[in-house]
Formats: structure tokens, sequence, C-alpha cells
């Protein structure tokens, strides 16, 4: 019997420090802006972005549903849904990546700049994504935050003629995390 608290106590011990290597949330938010000047805005915001960080390996792994995103006009969000990213098909985009250099000790509360690596996945489609992260800490947390530019075409996202010139096929992606 005292060899089974000595062995739970050690699992408990190891399981403990296993977990405070990741940090998360789940109040994450993504913008993503297709925009062009003089035509109505094409911009949408989900809060409900799940991302986790393994602080130990740098590895980074975010969850978006794509029904979240949401739209000034309730028609944008419908055709966004139905005829773009047809969320009834494809109803999440991933991102699966690492934070290249990541080390806890060196970040502070002035925003430091880390080089992300991964692959962006949505509408049945990954594409290699490599772009800035911004990361410092905050009185509640961790703050990570992203800016980055897709193209529609690597996503099979077709944008009808009738439209072409109303919407950018380059789309800006900013993403905000707040981890704990």
């Amino acid at each position: 019997m005292k060899n089974f608290g000595v062995f739970y106590s050690i699992l408990l011990l190891f399981c403990n420090s296993f977990s405070q290597s990741k940090i998360s949330t789940r109040t994450g938010s993504i913008l993503f802006e297709a925009s062009i000047p003089n035509f109505e805005e094409v911009k949408a915001n989900n809060n409900n972005v799940s991302c986790i960080l393994n602080t130990a390996t740098g590895e980074i792994t975010s969850l978006a549903f794509i029904r979240e995103f949401h739209f000034k006009m309730a028609m944008m969000e419908d055709h966004f849904n139905i005829n773009y990213l047809e969320s009834h098909k494809y109803p999440k985009a991933t991102f699966k990546g690492t934070i290249k250099g990541f080390n806890l000790a060196i970040i502070g509360y002035s925003p430091k700049e880390f080089l992300m690596i991964g692959k962006l996945t949505m509408h049945g489609k990954s594409k290699a994504i490599s772009t800035i992260a911004m990361i410092q800490k905050t009185e509640s947390g961790l703050q990570i935050a992203t800016n980055f530019k897709v193209n529609t075409n690597d996503f099979s996202v077709s944008i009808p003629k009738i439209i072409q010139n109303k919407i950018d096929e380059t789309v800006t992606i900013k993403s905000d995390f707040l981890m704990f």
C-alpha cells in the first residue's frame, strides 16, 4: 500500500508538470478581410476560436468553426457559409504549427517577434503558412497576435464573376489569442 502511495504521488507530479507546459484559450479572435476600396466591406470576425500552445516545444494549434464568423450583413454571412466556404461540408478551419525559437523565459511585457510556420487547413485544402507572431506577457496571460494573407484560390474558394471585382482574392487574416 505504501508503494502505491509513492507511485500515485509520482504520477500526480508528472501529470501536473506535463499539464503546465500547455496554455490555451477558447475565446481567441480571428478577423478576416477581403474588401476592395469603394465597394461594400467584406469583413468578418470570430471571437470563439480555440488555441493551445505547448510552452515547452512551441507547438501551436488553433481551431475556428466557420459558422462563428460574423459579418455586418446577414446576407454576406449566408453567402460566406453556403456558397464560398460551404460550412455544411467543411465546418472548421485549423492551424497546426510551431513558433520557432519559442522560449517563455525571454518573453516580457513588450511584444517580441517569432517566426511561426505551419499548415492552415480550410475548405478541404491545406496550405503552408509562414508568418510573424508577436508575443508578449500581459497581466492576464500570454498574448499571441499574427497578421498574414492567403489567396482564395489556394483553398479552392471560387468567387462568382458577377462579384469578382467586389471581393479581393487576397484575404488578410489577423488572429489574437490571450492564453492562460
